[in-house]
C-alpha cells in the first residue's frame, strides 16, 4: 500500500510530461535503476551489512466516533491497526557485494552510452520541447 501511495504522485506527474520528457525518461529508466542499486551496494559495503524492510502490525488505542440512529454522535475507546515499516540489519557476504558492485559499475557504463545516444534521438525527434 505504501508503494502505491508513493507511485500515485509520480503517475500524476507523468501525465504532465511532454513527449520529449517521456522519451528521455524511458531512455534513462534502466540507468537510473542501476544508479540506485550502485548507491545501495556502496552503502552496504560502507556499513558492513545490508538493510531490509520489515513490516509489523501495531495496535494503538484511539478514540472512535459513531453516529447513532437518532443522529447523535458517541465516542468510545477503540483499537486501530497500523502497519509500521522499519529497516533491520541483515548479514551480507561482503565479497559477493563487491562483485555485485563491479558488475553494476560495468553495466552502468554500458547503459550510460546507450542512454546518451537515445536521449540525443529524443532531442532530434522532439526539438521544440
Amino acid at each position: 500500500m505504501r508503494h502505491a501511495l508513493i507511485l500515485l504522485p509520480l503517475l500524476v506527474l507523468a501525465a504532465c510530461q511532454t513527449p520529449r520528457e517521456a522519451c528521455i525518461g524511458d531512455a534513462t529508466r534502466d540507468l537510473n535503476v542501476v544508479n540506485r542499486l550502485i548507491a545501495q551496494t556502496e552503502g552496504n559495503l560502507a556499513r558492513g551489512y545490508g538493510l531490509s524492510e520489515r513490516q509489523d502490525l501495531v495496535t494503538r488505542r484511539d478514540t472512535c466516533t459513531i453516529t447513532n440512529p437518532d443522529g447523535t454522535q458517541s465516542t468510545f475507546r477503540c483499537d486501530r491497526q497500523d502497519v509500521v515499516t522499519t529497516e533491520v540489519p541483515v548479514a551480507l557476504d561482503l565479497n559477493a557485494e563487491r562483485a555485485t558492485l563491479r558488475s553494476l559499475v560495468q553495466q552502468q557504463a554500458d547503459l550510460q552510452q546507450r542512454a546518451q545516444a537515445t536521449v540525443q534521438q529524443c532531442i532530434a525527434i522532439y526539438p521544440d520541447q
